[in-house]
């Protein structure tokens, strides 16, 4: 059991930047094994997947923070092997034949990732069927309507608090708010405690020095819930998995809940994100969406295979010793399975401009027995978020270049660090104005705008009719 963490918990430090002569600024460690950590991957993880495909083929010896070493899956193919094989590639990490070498200290950014937990993710077989069946079951006990309706009155909220402000940060202000908003729902959890889950999740899917302690909080978070769910259970997924003929314990169920907050968490907040940026800055894409020629889960499926919210993930340890595209793999070696890797490969994508629209063959929730049980929730979040965005704001756009636009790469995935917009302020739904209606402006020669209080705003009544594209185009999605 997690012990609780003193308070105040530090969720706002990243881990200290290394002098330029430090050895960690190396693109590559002993034996010039290249590192998947530091700046050389930070900087251009794509360019770097690239440049190993090219020197190694399909699969590439790789180093993790701490020089972990592990093996990275480039190969599309390659990667539908090791995800669908489980007798050759466990997803057990007490296979890794590295655990008795004290590769990870207590406070390596790897334990978290890396060590064995009592969830359907670190099993196989039957085991691995018994776990993933509570999962599933309960995740599908939800009201397909009724999520999307909370997911819809959640983006709401979040727009409303800068609707009438005329610029935002997508980021912090919409992206990573709305998946935890939805998750404290799904986990009967009270909602004000999303806002410090979001910055221990953050925290810990970057890697930093903290991810042990950001850890430890989000754990203890949920022991608490899963005690009180115990004794007093609700409509959420906690009572579910307690619940479940699986007969899970208390430990499987706290286990399980880290699992589904941590993966949908990051990789659909990734997602929105991603999204966003592309139909803010591709006028093709946009107009594409605007014109009815792609529909928004077509864009969504678009951005997975572009940028997968998650870039690597933990694909299983070699249960004996073999080959995988002629790299000679010994029994308990990691492999990493190359998400974005795998996407970008020329084999099936020799063009990687042609679109893909609507395909859902790509790799960005993994494949095989341990594919993502939670995909349709991410996609339901994202089709909202953005429709959401679009209706209520339809002249939103990007505040600055594009190209002063910045990352943040870890080894499993690259996120914005912002997406600052402007857009004519509106009248927020919570004010009680239709959020179609703008707000009203200064004459034509002026150059700034007013915000109109709500007492002296004209009543419905005598207010125009007026449907944006975006807002017909919703319209009809919800027909289809």
């Amino acid at each position: 059991m997690t012990a609780p963490v003193p308070e105040p918990i530090r969720l706002d430090h990243g881990p200290a930047t290394p002098p330029p002569s430090c050895p960690a600024h190396a693109a590559t460690g002993p034996g010039g094994v290249t590192r998947l950590y530091g700046p050389a991957h930070r900087s251009d993880p794509a360019g770097l997947y690239e440049r190993l495909r090219k020197q190694h083929g399909a699969v590439a010896p790789v180093l993790l923070q701490g020089d972990v070493p592990a093996w990275l899956v480039l190969g599309y193919h390659e990667n539908m092997v090791v995800a669908r094989t489980p007798n050759r590639f466990s997803r057990d990490s007490r296979h890794w034949r590295h655990w008795q070498d004290n590769l990870l200290t207590p406070d390596s950014p790897l334990l978290p990732i890396l060590t064995w937990r009592p969830d359907c993710l670190s099993q196989d077989g039957g085991e691995h069927q018994r776990l993933r069946a509570a999962v599933t079951d309960g995740l599908a006990r939800f009201d397909r309507r009724g999520v999307r309706r909370h997911i819809q009155r959640y983006a709401s909220q979040l727009i409303d608090r800068f609707a009438m402000t005329g610029s935002a940060d997508l980021l912090p202000q919409y992206a990573q708010h709305l998946p935890m908003l939805l998750l404290t729902h799904l986990f009967g959890m009270p909602e004000e405690e999303g806002p410090r889950l979001v910055e221990a999740s953050i925290e810990l899917v970057k890697g930093t020095e903290t991810a042990v302690v950001h850890n430890a909080y989000i754990m203890d978070t949920l022991r608490r819930l899963v005690e009180r769910k115990r004794t007093v259970p609700g409509h959420d997924l906690a009572s579910w998995l307690l619940e479940h003929p699986s007969r899970l314990t208390d430990d499987e169920v706290q286990h399980h809940l880290w699992l589904v907050m941590l993966t949908a968490n990051e990789t659909t907040t990734n997602l929105v994100a991603n999204t966003l940026r592309v139909v803010l800055t591709d006028p093709r894409f946009r107009a594409s969406l605007t014109g009815g020629l792609m529909t928004v889960p077509d864009a969504v499926e678009q951005v997975l295979w572009d940028e997968p919210p998650l870039t690597t993930c933990i694909g299983g340890y070699a249960t004996a010793d073999t080959h995988l595209a002629g790299r000679p793999i010994k029994a308990g070696d990691l492999l990493l399975l190359g998400l974005a890797a795998g996407n970008a490969d020329p084999a099936i994508r020799p063009d990687p401009n042609t679109p893909v629209h609507g395909n859902r063959s790509h790799l960005a929730f993994s494949r095989g027995p341990h594919e993502c049980p939670g995909q349709d929730i991410g996609r339901a979040v994202t089709d909202i978020a953005v429709d959401t965005l679009l209706i209520r704001l339809p002249d939103v756009h990007l505040a600055v270049p594009e190209n002063e636009l910045s990352w943040t790469s870890s080894t499993w995935s690259r996120h914005l660090n912002a997406l600052p917009v402007t857009f004519t302020p509106r009248w927020s739904i919570a004010a009680g104005a239709p959020a179609d209606i703008p707000t009203r402006t200064r004459p034509p020669h002026t150059t700034t705008t007013e915000h109109v209080p709500a007492q002296l705003a004209p009543p419905a009544s005598e207010r125009p009719p007026r449907v944006s594209r975006w807002s017909a185009l919703w319209q009809r999605l919800n027909r289809s």
